[in-house]
């Protein structure tokens, strides 16, 4: 579904991606583990067209997005919930699910849509009118998933979705990303708790310092010695 190869990113003079191949299978969940500056964020934004590659092929089901527009590419059906959750604080939780579907026309689907994701996060319908400046960080995390699945897309970008979360909420987010998935939903998973991120996903990939360090199927990554010990405890 996804095919990245030898992708090159810099910021300014910071080669922050180098070389990065990456894939990923239609309903496969992903993830992408690794210290902080290691280029996870970079690697997702370069998917959406937010940074522009400076070498490297970016494919999603056989077409190139190298070049193009970030609306564009959510048209394709690939979608961005962004590390730090990104939601429109002085709007209404119904605002930023509506925002989420600006580029569809089917308003029959977008509310049969809505109701999904309302479904999932039966806390989303309680605060429906409700600022989404005025959420728990657990409900904008929510609120962020909910916007970026409101543009139907095939596959999920998720970055970091357990930032700052307490553990009940965290384990409440994942419990929502196996369901997304086992409906039928491609994810790629950017995620600081390798633990969970290992334990949701079928394969991974270790990023370090802008490079592949490993690729497996995520339950050979958890075993791994050297996983482990960089980013398990041992």
């Amino acid at each position: 579904m996804l095919e990245i190869r030898g992708l090159d990113v810099y910021y300014g003079a910071v080669h922050a991606l180098k070389g990065v191949s990456v894939r990923v299978e239609q309903g496969e969940v992903v993830t992408l583990i690794g210290a902080n500056g290691a280029g996870k964020t970079s690697l997702l934004r370069a998917i959406s067209g937010l940074v522009k590659p400076r070498a490297g092929s970016l494919k999603f089901e056989g077409r190139e997005l190298g070049g193009m527009e970030p609306h564009d590419i959510v048209k394709l059906g690939l979608s961005h919930a962004p590390e730090g959750r990104q939601i429109f604080a002085n709007m209404s939780v119904h605002e930023n699910l509506e925002l989420g579907a600006y580029l569809r026309k089917d308003s029959r689907g977008v509310h049969d849509d809505q109701e999904r994701i309302f479904t999932l996060f039966p806390r989303l319908r309680e605060r429906e009118k409700q600022g989404a400046g005025t959420l728990s960080g657990g409900e904008q995390q929510m609120l962020a998933i909910g916007r970026a699945l409101m543009s139907r897309p095939r596959l999920l970008l998720l970055d970091e979705p357990s930032l700052g979360l307490a553990p009940i909420l965290v384990r409440e987010i994942f419990k929502t990303i196996r369901e997304i998935n086992q409906d039928g939903m491609t994810v790629l998973l950017v995620e600081q708790n390798a633990h969970l991120a290992l334990k949701a996903a079928n394969r991974g990939y270790v990023l370090e310092t802008g490079t592949v360090k490993f690729e497996d199927e995520a339950s050979r990554l958890a075993s791994n010695e050297e996983v482990r010990k960089a980013y398990l405890g041992g």
